[in-house]
């Protein structure tokens, strides 16, 4: 018999179980919590404090100068006189990816990039492959960067105080030296720089971008008057095989358009600016890219391209005979390559930083300095690391790694923004892709042939990270997840 005037006797809700493992694979984590969470460090916060301008100097920052002063070299060679054309075609294949990153930045403004974009739409274990794709697109290209910076380096001590620097100590094992130390004291300078904070770094970056704009151009104005019309024939020797091979290279020069969005925690305006500085980035490296490219190999056969890391500084002293213009082109290309090494170190600081504060890595990546709003132990962790691949590793080797991951998260992007407009058609959007969902499917597209034009032994490059990713988060990441600690 039931005893209507006793009090009720409370009861504890049985905790949720956390499901199977596929159920916990991919736990997806909500929009409104990532957005809620922008900021928020462990022990302080990123502060808000960049404009338009410097995000837009921040993409530009981490893009323009890698293909140009960097790959050119190893490019031409493939594509012939039609590496521009190969310019183009990566261009393109970086367009369609950008629009799908102009519309997820505007829509989830966080640090994590296509690491948070995937979270929200594909699940735990996919965000999770995406920002170990990302560690390999910034973090290693940081250390690629490093390595052509040391070759303008070494023409600018020539051509001013008649130094050369020594082979043991400008290349690593298996290119002639020992190791690369002015690679790994570039990355050095740049994790000094950024120790100061979001709003110190984009001042400096953007003196940066506006030196290599500015030589960019001056070499352009005068490798113009060294055309010769021959140089342009045959336009493409090896054919749409070599121009394609070229192009998936060469994509490597467009790696940090999406920069930007790695700062959308500590952007004024976040969802009005994120995309407008990802698309204006992109437009203005790729007017310069393909600009350069049609006057370097006009002023220089495809032929002497091989093997040459500092291109541009000997067509620059063959055309006028005077070492003085390849010595200043050498100085602007070491502020050059040094602002993308500074722009992508700072990406990659901050993908680990939502990815740390997700969990997935240790909380150290999300510490954050009260005084400066920067994650200082992040940035000289990610700073050392980058610095003794740059100095041990061959540049061709971490060119091609680069690319293929890039690839892979661009991909992901395409099929995130396709996946968030169906599941959540109401959210609000302050940049729309055009022409859905034709753009995100050629996106997806572009970036599967380009990574099957890479080689096999990058392919081979890739699996063995990838299986180390995978290792990495089923012994870690997967029992850590704050969305893991959340079904408990």
């Amino acid at each position: 018999m039931l005893d209507h005037g006793a009090a009720p006797t409370a009861t504890k809700t049985p905790p949720r179980p956390p499901g199977g493992l596929g159920t916990r694979l991919m736990r997806r984590k909500p929009v409104e919590d990532l957005v809620a969470e922008g900021g928020q460090g462990e022990g302080g916060s990123l502060r808000r404090s960049l404009s338009m301008w410097q995000l837009t100097m921040i993409s530009i920052g981490a893009t323009l100068g890698t293909g140009i002063f960097v790959v050119l070299g190893e490019a031409t060679p493939l594509a012939g006189p039609a590496v521009a054309v190969s310019f183009v075609l990566a261009g393109l294949t970086a367009l369609f990816s950008a629009l799908s990153y102009a519309e997820l930045a505007g829509s989830i403004p966080v640090s994590g990039s296509s690491y948070s974009y995937s979270y929200a739409t594909m699940g735990e274990l996919v965000a999770w492959i995406c920002g170990w794709c990302l560690i390999l697109e910034y973090g290693v290209s940081v250390a690629a960067v490093a390595v052509g910076w040391g070759e303008y380096l070494d023409e600018l001590l020539h051509g001013t105080l008649g130094v050369t620097i020594p082979d043991a100590v400008a290349a690593p094992l298996g290119e002639g030296g020992v190791v690369n130390l002015p690679a790994l004291v570039v990355v050095l300078l740049a994790m000094v720089f950024l120790m100061g904070g979001a709003k110190e770094s984009a001042r400096v970056n953007a003196a940066m971008v506006v030196v290599k704009i500015i030589t960019l151009l001056l070499f352009c104005g005068i490798g113009f008057l060294g055309i010769k019309a021959g140089n342009y024939t045959p336009l493409a020797p090896l054919g749409i095989t070599g121009i394609s091979a070229a192009a998936a290279t060469l994509f490597f020069s467009y790696i940090g358009f999406d920069a930007a969005s790695t700062a959308g925690e500590e952007a004024a305006d976040p969802k009005r600016d994120l995309p407008r500085a990802i698309m204006l980035s992109l437009l203005i490296v790729t007017v310069l890219y393909c600009l350069v490219a049609l006057v370097a190999v006009g002023a220089m056969p495809w032929q002497d391209f091989e093997g040459s890391e500092a291109a541009l500084a000997r067509i620059m002293e063959d055309v006028t005979g005077h070492s003085v213009w390849s010595t200043v082109l050498a100085a602007g290309a070491v502020v050059a390559i040094a602002s993308v090494v500074f722009a992508v170190l700072f990406g990659q600081t901050r993908i680990l930083f939502a990815m740390s504060r997700d969990g997935l890595v240790p909380k150290v990546f999300a510490r954050v300095n009260p005084r400066t709003g920067a994650p200082r132990a992040n940035t000289v962790i990610v700073s050392l690391f980058c610095g003794v691949l740059a100095a041990t590793v061959p540049l061709g080797e971490l060119a091609n790694a680069t690319s293929i991951g890039t690839l892979f998260a661009f991909a992901l992007v395409n099929v995130a923004v396709v996946i968030l407009r169906y599941t959540r058609p109401e959210m609000p959007r302050t940049f729309r892709v055009m022409l859905f969902p034709l753009t995100p499917v050629l996106g997806f597209g572009f970036c599967a042939w380009m990574m099957l034009s890479l080689p096999g032994a990058t392919w081979a490059v890739f699996a063995l990270w990838m299986i180390a990713g995978l290792v990495f988060y089923f012994l870690y990441g997967l029992r850590r997840s704050r969305l893991a600690s959340a079904e408990k």
